[in-house]
């Protein structure tokens, strides 16, 4: 167990302030380590008795607990919701990814808790908003982009559509949603003294991401047909190719000038140049593209286009991103405890943002936490003694 700095001891933009997570899976977790790596204490709740959401997962690996003290509180007993209600009291964020209602049945539904903490930012998240037909239903990052219409346009012509991992609605129209939505409402009340709801949907925050695609198709710009488009591996400017040692590469040259270079060093037909965006000549020109970059390994390809604006890359495992030279000038990963790991994002120029850790003991004890909240010394034995808490 690590023992080193505590959850209490942070830097960054947000020290200070004081979040409380309710534990869950997926896009709550992310937005949890994302605020408490930007400086924020984040008070993790967990269930009492339940097991931990990833339960074969070593701890020293568990990003959804790093960063944060927890406590594991015996939410069905009728004493936890004044316990949670007294910690909301000292938060400026909630954040829960329940289904809706749970929240309420717990007595710690946003009217309940804002009467206590009127300045609180109660964030929801949820698959498809605390409102509406789908309101009530189970899914995943699947369901919301497929009833997004996003799933649909992901994956080459005439293949089936392929899930972009969780990447799109669990982290993308979920946490960072609710991450944005948390520190607009924040900026709010700083002006306004109030706090608010939020509610956060990951089927929408999705669409927010395709809303550009939203505005092509609406000037016949977009096809619906998968594959067919200019960013939707359509166009073989824009799309990825096989190289002679079985890697590939990511071809990305739209610009005219762009593409023209790419042409020069693959190198590529004139007659291509000339006519790019002319769509009857994206079959031969895909062929072309394909055969010539079969021919070299993907090393050579690297080291050929690397100091030029042909937007050709290397397409990297995870491992490999992690070795790059570009990323390793940035320090864009880095080493903490176990493993290495993607670097807090973004940066700040007047602030040092808190790397994330394995949560200390301290971070654990009731004893400890709860000081934090302001509870006293007598509470916390009372509280202790109650056997509301397990570790």
């Amino acid at each position: 167990m690590n023992t080193g700095l505590s959850a209490a001891g942070k830097t960054g933009p947000l020290a200070g302030l004081k979040v409380i997570e309710m534990a869950g899976l997926g896009p709550v977790p992310l937005a949890g380590l994302m605020l408490s790596q930007m400086g924020a204490q984040v008070l993790r709740i967990e269930r009492a008795g339940s097991s931990r959401p990833h339960p074969s997962l070593p701890d020293e690996y568990d990003l959804d607990r790093h960063g944060r003290s927890i406590l594991r509180i015996d939410l069905k007993r009728p004493e936890s919701a004044e316990l949670m209600l007294r910690l909301a009291e000292k938060a400026d964020i909630l954040l829960e990814g329940f289904r809706p209602g749970v929240m309420e049945r717990l007595a710690l539904g946003p009217e309940a808790v804002l009467a206590r903490n009127p300045a609180l930012i109660y964030g929801r998240m949820t698959g498809f908003g605390q409102d509406g037909p789908l309101a009530g239903r189970a899914g995943h990052d699947i369901t919301y982009l497929a009833y997004s219409g996003v799933l649909h346009a992901i994956g080459h012509a005439g293949d089936r559509p392929v899930p972009p991992l969780n990447l799109v609605a669990d982290y993308g129209g979920g946490a960072m949603m609710l991450v944005a939505g948390a520190l607009a409402a924040l900026f709010q009340r700083s002006l306004t003294g109030k706090g608010q709801v939020i509610d956060a949907a990951m089927v929408e925050g999705a669409s927010m991401l395709a809303t550009p695609l939203h505005a092509l198709m609406a000037a016949g710009l977009w096809s619906e047909k998968r594959g067919a488009n200019l960013l939707d591996s359509g166009a073989p400017f824009y799309d990825t190719y096989e190289t002679a040692d079985g890697g590939h590469i990511a071809v990305g040259c739209l610009e005219p000038r762009f593409f023209a270079e790419f042409a020069r060093l693959l190198p590529l037909d004139e007659r291509f140049v000339s006519g790019q965006y002319d769509k009857a000549l994206w079959p031969p020109m895909r062929t072309a593209i394909a055969g010539r970059v079969r021919q070299k390994s993907r090393h050579d390809w690297d080291r050929l286009f690397a100091e030029t604006d042909a937007c050709v890359a290397p397409v990297l495992s995870l491992r490999e991103a992690q070795q790059h030279p570009h990323n390793r000038a940035r320090g864009a990963f880095v080493t903490a405890g176990a493993f290495e790991r993607p670097a807090p994002a973004p940066r700040f120029s007047g602030s040092r943002p808190t790397l994330a850790t394995e949560p200390a003991e301290n971070d654990l004890a009731p004893s400890t936490v709860l000081v934090r909240f302001g509870f006293s010394k007598n509470e916390i034995d009372d509280l202790v003694k109650s056997g509301l808490f397990d570790r």
